[in-house]
């Protein structure tokens, strides 16, 4: 009999439910092998998975094979083992390398921005929405690691996975740290916008609101239309002060309808026609911006009108959706 053998500091049943399922998965009946955990007199724990190698054959061809050569069954076994500890690495060790890594490249960011940091992380390598480049990225780690297992293998029947995640996978954890700079940017970029949000509030907290109520219409024709709560359109006085001070070439409507809010400070905003907002950020601006001040109409008067009239025609200026 031949043995391969597998050092793990704990989960040992996890390591060798894996491998069998592996083995179970691929129908490998066609050799004899068993699986079993070992304690060794230092008190750590060793998987050993015992073979009988075709070099074990009775007969004269096994006599005179290559003592060099492979394995054929070596080879089968090492294959499944390796699938079964990657998948293990990935679910075991890859939190702890993320962790690792942010405490190390990223030390100056304090605990809680480091534990958003690791949110993050997992939600890049973790995606719940399974897309095809998540799929690919999770393909790509378990590839990496099966071939550096692999290649231990072909030098060794003895493995420590400690020593090996820490030693023999360069290439794996440079992947792992890709996402942690992923993760690091998302935040810094998150953090601003939300010191963006914080500063708007503000000046809409310091304004002497000008409007009880200001009802924001999202038109069929890519046009947002402001109306009082009488339901005036008020679109032109609002925006004329703005639209003085720069030449319509460089005008964004976005930031012109969301300028134009802020500086009327209205005590209530309803929002129609949300569906046709081309600008999803903008939508969730305004909702931030104006925190528990912001109603999402469902249909009203205002939308059925709306719908009725592919033009606005009452020569007033409109702010475009762009």
């Amino acid at each position: 009999m031949q043995f391969l053998s597998i050092g793990v500091n704990k989960d040992t049943d996890d390591v060798i439910e894996g491998i069998k399922n592996e083995l179970k998965k691929n129908k490998t009946n066609h050799f004899q092998y068993s699986i079993q955990n070992e304690v060794n007199s230092n008190g750590s724990n060793y998987i050993v998975c015992s073979y009988k190698s075709d070099r074990n054959a009775d007969n004269a061809d096994a006599d005179n094979a290559d003592a060099d050569s492979p394995d054929p069954i070596k080879k089968t076994l090492v294959l499944y083992i390796s699938n079964a500890l990657a998948d293990y690495i990935i679910k075991k060790y890859e939190e702890k390398l993320i962790i690792r890594t942010i405490s190390s490249n990223y030390c100056y960011f304090n605990s809680v921005e480091k534990k958003e940091i690791l949110a993050l992380a997992k939600k890049i390598i973790k995606s719940d929405d399974k897309n095809l480049l998540s799929s690919l990225f999770h393909i790509r780690r378990h590839n990496l690691i099966v071939k550096k297992l692999l290649d231990y293998f072909d030098n060794s029947n003895s493995i420590i996975l400690d020593g090996f995640v820490n030693f023999r996978l360069k290439d794996y954890v440079k992947d792992l740290e890709e996402v942690v700079d992923k993760a690091v940017d998302d935040y810094l970029m998150v953090r601003e916008y939300n010191e963006f949000i914080r500063l708007l509030r503000y000046f809409v907290d310091i304004q002497n609101p000008k409007f009880n109520l200001i009802h924001v219409v999202t038109s069929f024709d890519n046009k947002y239309i402001l109306l009082d709560e009488t339901r005036r359109e008020i679109t032109n006085e609002c925006i004329r002060e703005f639209v003085n001070e720069i030449s319509m070439g460089e005008i964004n409507y976005d930031d012109l309808l969301v300028s134009s809010l802020i500086t009327l400070a209205p005590r209530k905003i309803v929002l129609h026609g949300t569906r046709h907002f081309k600008n999803k950020e903008l939508l969730e601006t305004i909702k931030n911006v104006f925190y528990g001040k912001v109603t999402i109409c469902n249909g009203c008067e205002i939308c059925q009108v709306n719908m009725a009239k592919s033009n606005n025609k009452s020569g007033h200026i409109n702010i475009e959706n762009k």
